[in-house]
């Protein structure tokens, strides 16, 4: 009895050094090996992402841009305007508040024939037609005969001038996408061309006679 109290005594002893002294051990060899872990993750995880930015991220866009020029290019030749060069110098409709030409503003009813005015002086066919072409589809015959280009030049109709495109569907995209476009530093005013006002002005001047 005396020996086996002392042996159990003995072996508690044991267990509080052992859970006293150890832990804290293990504490400084675990934080250690987190550390060690924790670079080792953080390396892994740095070259993962340059792996991914090199390899997903960059490459991407520029094969996306090339698609979008090569679609552009197909379908739009490079001799007329772009959409996005229409985009950037065109007026928003804030901006053309501001404008006394764009006051009471009305685009008309839908025509294949579109009226253009407040044009600057410096103007020419080869402009509007740089502009206008691209509404046109230039391998059909029909639609190049149809493209017409009649700017004035002279008297009370200088600044102006009157488009002839395909299709209705032609003259209502020209109209949505160039009215306001400024073109030497002045903008645009496109509307559907009216072609019936001038055969009621010519009646009534006959009736008056």
């Amino acid at each position: 009895d005396v020996f086996e109290q002392p042996q159990h005594i003995g072996h508690k002893k044991i267990e509080f050094h052992i859970s006293t002294d150890i832990p804290a051990v293990l504490q400084i060899n675990s934080e250690k090996e987190e550390k060690k872990g924790k670079r080792v993750h953080l390396y892994a995880a740095t070259e993962e992402i340059n792996n991914t930015g090199f390899g997903r991220i960059f490459p991407a866009p520029s094969s996306n841009d090339k698609m979008e020029t090569e679609e552009e290019e197909d379908e739009i030749p490079s001799e007329f305007i772009s959409r996005r060069d229409l985009e950037k110098n065109r007026l928003s409709r804030e901006e053309m508040e501001k404008f006394s030409v764009f006051k009471n503003y009305e685009p008309g009813d839908p025509n294949c024939r579109i009226y253009v005015k407040n044009l600057a002086k410096q103007v020419q066919e080869k402009d509007l037609k740089f502009i206008f072409g691209r509404y046109v589809d230039f391998q059909s015959e029909v639609e190049r005969n149809m493209f017409d280009i009649r700017l004035m030049k002279e008297g009370r109709m200088k600044g102006q001038a009157f488009i002839g495109l395909p299709n209705e569907k032609a003259a209502a995209k020209a109209l949505k996408e160039a009215n306001g476009y400024v073109l030497f530093e002045k903008p645009m005013v496109v509307q559907f061309a009216r072609s019936a006002r001038p055969k009621q002005d010519a009646n009534e001047g006959k009736r008056k006679k």
